[in-house]
Order: C-alpha cells, then structure tokens, then sequence
C-alpha cells in the first residue's frame, strides 16, 4: 500500500474517533467537572503531561512547515486546545495536497 493513501484513511479514522469520542464525553459530563480526585491523581497529570509533549513535538513539524507567522500561531493554539483533532486536520490538509503517489519525505518537508 502506497504511503500517501494509507496516512489519508489513518488520519480520516483519527479525527473521525477522536471527534466521536468527545462528543460522547461532553454529552457525559462536562470538562471542567472532572472529580477533583482524578484531577490531581498521578497518573492523570502523567498522561497530559505525555500528551501536551507529544502535541509540542508535533507542533514543531507545523512550525517547520508553516512560513507565516499567523498560521504558525494559529495552528498552536488548535493543537493544543484541540489535541489531534487539530493534528489530523492538519495531517490531512497536507495529505490531500498531496498526489496519491507522493512519497513521505515530501509530505515531511516540502513547503508549500
């Protein structure tokens, strides 16, 4: 299977998930209601903490990538508040760009 096609459908079931999932969980209980036990239980900070670093890490990809400064502050602050949500709408901005028989060093560092 060829890379371009393949990372389509991954991040299309990525934002598809990931979008289900969340609004499954506000339909639960809302964000900022979370008990204060989970709130301040080791491993709950253990997991954001994972998270917001691989949110950065990837962020630095988009700053790579992204030549104005607008889009570069935009794209921030929707991946962090957004998570990958935010990050498989970018992935798939770029991959649908993209022809189908692109390879993935052109995905990862060309410019557009």
């Amino acid at each position: 299977m060829k890379a371009v096609p393949f990372l389509r459908v991954f991040f299309i079931v990525v934002l598809v998930s990931m979008l289900s999932v969340t609004i499954w969980a506000s339909t639960q209980c809302a964000l900022w209601k979370v008990p204060r036990e989970v709130a301040t239980h080791p491993w709950f900070i253990a997991t954001l903490f994972d998270a917001y670093w691989g949110f950065l890490t990837f962020y630095i990809w988009v700053f790579y990538l992204e030549r104005r400064i607008l889009a570069r502050v935009l794209w921030l602050v929707a991946i962090l508040l957004l998570g990958n949500i935010a990050m498989a709408v970018y992935a798939l901005i770029r991959l649908i760009r993209l022809p189908a028989d692109a390879t993935l060093e052109t995905l990862l560092t060309k410019r557009v």
